[in-house]
């Protein structure tokens, strides 16, 4: 940034570049110089990366048949200790360097550990070898205990570097296995960063699913729950594994089949197994949870396109078996778009796209899936022909519901008599007319769900997208046309985009942008802005967009309850409704899927209790709405650039 600031300026950079300027980091000074290229940054889903790390390993060894029980507790100082009672980590001298323990290179060293080969593991979830490294790398303090062999031993580390060997502290008797609690550095963090009790209560609960032989329990100081949804204590165990999670996301609702489509085979060549659920929700409320070795790839991967050509190809045949030759039309996504579909697979080579391990990427795997999952479909299909042909009826409206839409590049209302198939993450209103209907764009399946709850459904529907959408006054317009998220965006308010925008078309008479209270949602929200400014600029012109006003704070006193906007807000709150009262309880959401049904309804959902702010187009200081956007959002960063030199003086708080 100097470099950028002094050429700006007209000043040259300095041209003295020697070998004194080559550094070499040595040991964990990399993860803690550059933490993103281990765990994707430094915000709050790196921090809870930390202990994904630390399960991933526990139910490595679970899944080796090693271990049956995994702990996981959450306590006050921002502390969080994962347990299992597997092998315990080796504590004698390791052959290469015999002057440390196994343990202490497994801590301190990148890219050591016993999942290289597979003579420890047959499949496992951390390959790299860097996992628990980078989580001593970057917690300001560690403590391992290892019971092997009836003796226990002990290690403490700060920031990376261990404080002594490891120590013996005696026979045990009735203990095994590895013990790892840590507490996450604040200089690398933030000193306002904190585990969040329901993340970690979730991450541990989906774990469990994903293996059927394990037992997780939970546990959590009684002062960092209160208040909120998630229990004290708890134990996970799911003898019917994907089956079970398949069953709690369905929540009683009714599907097009009576039956999921459920099971689990061994992949050709001995290379590891797979395990699937899959039901046909009628609402399409759709969900789609990938896992490899127990570890969720939320981009999917070469196992994702694996099952879905089986699916496919598994449905085609059938149908063209029994006769049923409208199902030459179908697509993957018009199988996939509306359908709960879990896989967990077990592979002994997986490749993962960088450490936090997204999407899979090993290209061999699509394959190996496909071949083992095409015919157990086909089976399955074959022997309930009734469902089948339900099946294939209802997929078959979905295709042509398709083609129908991408022939007139419209999308008209539902009638009363059939609902039209829109994107499969929405849930529409019941409603068949426009005047006094809503969509609220909200970020993330978690805030999704929470909506979902607390709706009206009559009049509201919400459309939950994955994450930042793109930025379209930057993107080709190849980038936008192949967008999927903006695809569904368009889809669901049916009114066309550019040139072919016809507002009277809009299927809601609000569009309602409702993101988190804090900086991420702000630039979603800015995203979102633009692209209505630039694709469907009469929905501003004629009011139909608004931004939700979630609240930051919770204030609570005896029965009296109070939400407050921002800071500002808390303060008159303090100074009104909760003058001259001690102990006033204030707590502060750090997103929209924190918040339980019953309070985002409150607070942010229902018209006769919630604020939204209408969005204007109006000139600022003469320069047209259009000119600015181009500046702060377009394919020109020098624009950019120039707008922070002149503006940066206005700041009074950085929020980073």
């Amino acid at each position: 940034m100097t470099d950028l600031i002094d050429l700006a300026r007209g000043k040259p950079g300095t041209d003295d570049y020697t070998a004194a300027e080559i550094e070499v980091l040595e040991g964990l000074e990399p993860v803690r110089r550059r933490p993103g290229m281990y765990i994707g940054g430094t915000d709050s889903a790196a921090l809870h990366h930390l202990v994904a790390e630390l399960l991933d390993n526990a139910m490595d060894e679970a899944v080796a048949g090693f271990a049956t029980r995994i702990e996981i507790e959450l306590q006050e100082g921002n502390r969080v200790t994962v347990k299992d009672n597997g092998r315990g980590i080796p504590v004698d001298p390791h052959p290469k360097f015999p002057k440390k323990s196994a343990l202490e290179v497994i801590l301190t060293t990148l890219h050591s550990g016993g999942k290289f080969q597979n003579k420890a593991y047959q499949t496992a979830g951390g390959l790299h070898g860097v996992g628990v490294s980078v989580v001593n790398a970057l917690a300001e303090t560690l403590e391992v205990e290892v019971a092997r062999n009836k003796t226990l031993w002990r290690q403490t580390y700060a920031k990376g570097a261990p404080k002594g060997p490891p120590k013996s502290q005696g026979m045990v008797q009735n203990r095994r296995g590895t013990s790892i609690s840590f507490v996450p550095d604040p200089e690398i963090f933030g000193a306002k960063a904190a585990f969040e009790p329901e993340r970690l209560h979730r991450m541990a609960r989906s774990k469990a699913y994903l293996f059927r032989g394990v037992e997780i329990r939970w546990s959590c100081d009684a002062a960092l729950v209160q208040g909120k949804a998630v229990p004290e204590k708890d134990v996970f165990h799911f003898p019917a594994g994907l089956t079970d999670f398949l069953e709690t996301l369905l929540d009683g609702r009714d599907t097009v089949v009576p039956l999921p489509f459920a099971g689990e085979t061994d992949l050709a060549e001995g290379q590891g197994r797979i395990e699937w659920a899959v039901a046909f929700p009628i609402d399409e409320e759709a969900y789609q949870g990938y896992y490899c070795n127990t570890v969720p790839t939320a981009l999917g991967g070469t196992h994702e396109q694996g099952f879905r050509a089986a699916l496919l190809k598994a449905i085609r045949s059938h149908a063209e078996r029994t006769s049923y030759k409208k199902a030459s039309v179908l697509t993957a996504d018009d199988i996939t778009g509306g359908a709960a579909i879990l896989v967990s697979l077990f592979y002994k080579t997986p490749q993962f796209q960088g450490q936090t391990k997204e999407r899979l990427v090993s290209p061999e795997v699509a394959r190996l899936v496909e071949v083992a999952c095409r015919d157990r479909f086909e089976l399955w299909l074959g022997e309930h022909p009734a469902a089948a042909t339900a099946l294939l009826d209802h997929l078959v409206m979905r295709a042509e519901e398709r083609l129908a839409r991408k022939k007139s590049k419209d999308v008209k209302r539902q009638t009363a008599t059939r609902k039209l198939r829109l994107p499969g993450k929405l849930a529409d209103c019941s409603i068949s007319d426009r005047p006094g209907t809503e969509i609220f764009i909200v970020e993330g399946d978690s805030a999704g769900g929470s909506a979902k709850q607390a709706r009206a459904r009559e009049t509201q529907a919400i459309l939950p997208l994955r994450g930042k959408i793109l930025n379209v006054a930057s993107a080709t317009a190849d980038k936008l046309n192949a967008n999927r998220e903006l695809q569904d965006l368009t889809t669901a308010l049916g009114c066309g985009v550019g040139k072919h925008c016809r507002i009277d078309d809009l299927r809601y008479e609000k569009v309602i942008i409702m993101c988190d209270a804090d900086v991420d949602g702000a630039h979603i929200a800015a995203l979102l802005m633009t692209f209505f400014f630039r694709e469907m600029r009469p929905l501003i012109e004629r009011g139909h967009l608004f931004i939700a006003q979630p609240p930051l704070f919770r204030l609570s006193h005896g029965g009296t309850v109070e939400y407050a906007r921002d800071e500002a807000h808390r303060e008159r709150l303090m100074a009104t409704t909760f003058k001259g009262k001690k102990n006033v309880e204030v707590g502060r959401f750090k997103g929209l899927g924190e918040m339980n049904p019953k309070q985002l309804k409150e607070t942010t959902m229902d018209p006769a209790t919630r604020q939204l702010l209408q969005v204007e187009i109006h000139d600022v200081e003469g320069k047209p709405t259009a000119e600015i956007i181009e500046d702060l959002m377009g394919k020109k960063p020098e624009l950019r650039f120039r707008f922070i030199q002149e503006n940066a003086k206005l700041v009074e708080e950085l929020d980073v």
